[in-house]
């Protein structure tokens, strides 16, 4: 057959653009992307003793800590709210995040052995994780839900919701942007930097406290007022408060829309530097992993 007949499925090459995320090829690998998640899925707690019961034990647990040390002890206020479920909503919105991160920051440490040897595209792996994890995060909405009707019922003053739950899900996207985008940048920099891995923990612990998720940003600004621009300047805070207003529309909360839109675009743009991070190092990490 001569070369003029010859017709290609698709053809791999080393050049690529700096944003390449070809979606028609992540279509055709769909299944792949599904044997993916159903792997995630599975075995994170497969050979655990209370298996997928930690998907309900670790927010509750964190919760009644936090209700004890903020509110009870540091007697931080979180207003008509009840402070386990304000709690609760806080850890549900954080853990989505973390668990996103976590899971795409070691995509090329932990996928060594398969990118070396098989090929497809390297995104779904990243990808995955964040659909995967939504399964994790839907379950933790369950209970979330479970506990906002009861308070519904044992307290006259609760608060009630109206269309800003409209915005739950558009704040889960952004979470899982941002989790995807730090998530690649990281994910690059393990490849020749182990260090940072073992530092992705304590960050993490540490970020968790600059964004907002044990207390209102309100309730920062009025006890330790000079500490409050660390974070008023990080998006994540902002989102985690986004979140919570969009179940509890109440004054003890701040909503605005254009930080809103600032972090949604904030999170589009480290997407993307991700992304072109990622297509970068793909070609040559087998070499430094």
């Amino acid at each position: 057959m001569s070369g003029k007949n010859e017709s290609w499925l698709f053809e791999i090459s080393s050049k690529r653009k700096w944003i390449d995320l070809n979606f028609k090829e992540i279509w055709r690998y769909r299944d792949l992307l599904v044997l993916f998640v159903k792997r995630d899925i599975i075995t994170v707690y497969k050979q655990t003793v209370l298996g997928p019961l930690w998907f309900f034990i670790q927010p509750l647990f964190t919760s009644v800590i936090f209700t004890l040390i903020f509110n009870k002890v540091a007697e931080i206020e979180t207003g008509i709210i009840p402070a386990f479920l304000f709690n609760l909503a806080g850890i549900t919105a954080w853990n989505y995040f973390k668990i996103c991160l976590n899971g795409t920051a070691s995509t090329f440490k932990t996928n060594k052995g398969i990118f070396g040897k098989v090929y497809f595209p390297r995104f779904i792996v990243p990808l995955s994780k964040v659909i995967s994890n939504l399964v994790k995060f839907g379950i933790q909405m369950l209970i979330l839900t479970g506990f906002y009707i009861f308070y519904s019922y044992t307290q006259s003053d609760m608060v009630t919701p109206d269309w800003h739950l409209l915005l739950i899900p558009a704040y889960v996207i952004i979470m899982a942007v941002y989790g995807l985008g730090l998530g690649m940048i990281i994910s690059t920099m393990t490849t020749k930097y182990r260090d940072v891995s073992i530092l992705l923990g304590f960050a993490m612990q540490l970020l968790m406290y600059l964004s907002a998720v044990p207390y209102p940003i309100k309730a920062l600004k009025e006890k330790v007022p000079e500490f409050a621009w660390v974070v008023d300047y990080n998006p994540l805070a902002h989102i985690i408060e986004g979140f919570r207003y969009a179940l509890f529309p109440t004054d003890t909360l701040q909503f605005n829309w254009n930080i809103f839109g600032s972090i949604a675009i904030l999170g589009i743009i480290l997407f993307l530097i991700g992304l072109v991070l990622f297509n970068r190092t793909e070609k040559t990490f087998i070499d430094t992993v």
